[in-house]
């Protein structure tokens, strides 16, 4: 198959290989998108009489054929094919002969790259929203479930104040309402058609760009042609950064989990299917999913770091480092829809502890309920500081436990209503 750049001599085998590199494997995830951006392309062209009606049905109808077996799961890229555009456009010139050749008038191979990415990546995008939509009603529904269940909360990890699981599961609910935040803030950027900016300088062709943004359903464009090339790596490390916070997010529910599995908490429990044993220490419960979202989320935080090291000092226009994106973003994407749906199905397991303040040693997180009591009585607040903290440390102090708390936000009042309408209007901003 000739190369879709070919002018008559053949690149040394290894350099081949060594630039190639793992595109291949990385573009059948894009080939969906080629198609569709192809689809658009053609249908402008008949407007502006570089096609026919008649050559843009025919070949309409043959990317159909090509786009059912990509569905399929039947579609490969052939052992001499150099990239998922090259494949596409050879198999249309081997079922249409030169007709097929004509689809790659006005673009160029990096116009075609930057639209099967964030066509790509708006469909990723939508996905991560709609998954980390469920972990959140998730955590709305046991955050209303376990309202009236206490727990310690801490402080330089220190006994506190008390807390509780409706307060717990609640925080990490509305959480994930700043991280969608970030995520449209991804969305937008990647919602912008850069069909037309060629090699990024644009086409003395009158490409109608309008029509081919509405076509591919984009809500704009980037309008500028070297900013629609700049835009390769910015858009990547955007998204990066949005999937960043939510796996710091998940990272920090992983540590929590594991912290109040442990038996010196005993907060929690799964059931022995969802944990592991030792080889030598046969009481053991290890939280092996819940440690292993740790780390991966971890790793997954590094990911806008890697991606502006590899983006960084270059002058505007195209580098063939940007090639390198796919290896590290294409995985995390991957990697976070795992771990997003291994959360959910872990809290779907979760058994919570509603005995846990019966133990003596929480008697202290009541001490800030003791002083507000006395400051309601009337006594000033330094005197009612100093005197539960005589009794404390005496040994008198002795705990009421219950709890007042009544503003909005608190333990008696978690604003669940208020949460789940604030994550809605952020969501609905992806679509």
């Amino acid at each position: 198959m000739a190369k879709i750049w070919d002018k008559g001599f053949e690149a040394d085998k290894l350099v081949e290989e060594f630039t190639v590199g793992k595109d291949r494997e990385l573009d059948l995830r894009l080939a969906k998108y080629d198609i569709i951006g192809s689809m658009a392309h053609i249908k402008m062209l008949v407007t502006i009489g570089l096609l026919t009606q008649e050559e843009e049905s025919t070949l309409h109808s043959e990317l159909k054929n090509i786009l059912n077996e990509v569905e399929k799961g039947n579609f490969e890229l052939e052992c001499d094919a150099e990239d998922i555009h090259s494949q596409i456009e050879s198999m249309l010139t081997q079922s249409l002969g030169e007709m097929g050749k004509k689809i790659h008038s006005g673009r160029s191979r990096n116009d075609q790259v930057l639209v099967d990415i964030k066509l790509y990546l708006k469909d990723e995008i939508r996905q991560i929203k709609d998954e980390v939509l469920q972990l959140f009603n998730q955590l709305q529904s046991l955050s209303e479930s376990h309202k009236n269940v206490l727990l310690p909360g801490y402080t330089h990890a220190q006994v506190a104040m008390p807390s509780s699981f409706g307060l717990w599961f609640g925080a990490y609910a509305e959480t994930l309402v700043d991280d969608m935040q970030t995520l449209v803030a991804a969305w937008r950027v990647a919602d912008q058609n850069p069909l037309g900016s060629a090699a990024g300088y644009g086409s003395s062709f009158p490409l109608d760009r309008e029509m081919t943004t509405r076509e591919m359903g984009f809500a704009t464009m980037n309008y500028n042609v070297i900013a629609a090339q700049m835009g390769r790596g910015k858009t990547e490390r955007i998204l990066a950064q949005s999937m960043a916070n939510i796996a710091s997010t998940l990272n920090k529910l992983a540590a929590d989990n594991c912290m109040y599995l442990s038996g010196n908490y005993n907060f929690i429990s799964y059931p022995k299917e969802l944990t592991t044993g030792s080889s030598i220490m046969p009481h053991k419960k290890n939280p092996d999913v819940w440690e292993l979202i740790r780390a991966h989320s971890n790793r997954l935080q590094s990911l806008p770091n890697e991606i502006t090291l590899m983006t960084t000092n270059f002058p505007h226009g195209y580098q063939r480092d940007y090639q390198l994106l796919k290896e590290v973003l294409f995985p995390a994407i991957e990697n976070l829809h795992t771990l997003i749906n291994m959360t959910c199905f872990m809290l779907d397991h979760i058994m919570i502890n509603s005995d846990i303040l019966n133990d003596k040693r929480y008697d202290y997180l009541f001490t800030v309920e003791e002083v507000n009591r006395l400051v309601l009585s009337g006594i000033p607040f330094r005197e009612a500081y100093r005197r539960v903290g005589e009794e404390v440390g005496s040994g008198k102090f002795m705990a009421e436990k219950t709890v007042h708390h009544t503003h909005a936000g608190s333990i008696g009042n978690l604003c669940t209503e208020q949460i789940g309408k604030k994550m809605e209007r952020v969501a609905d901003l992806i679509n």
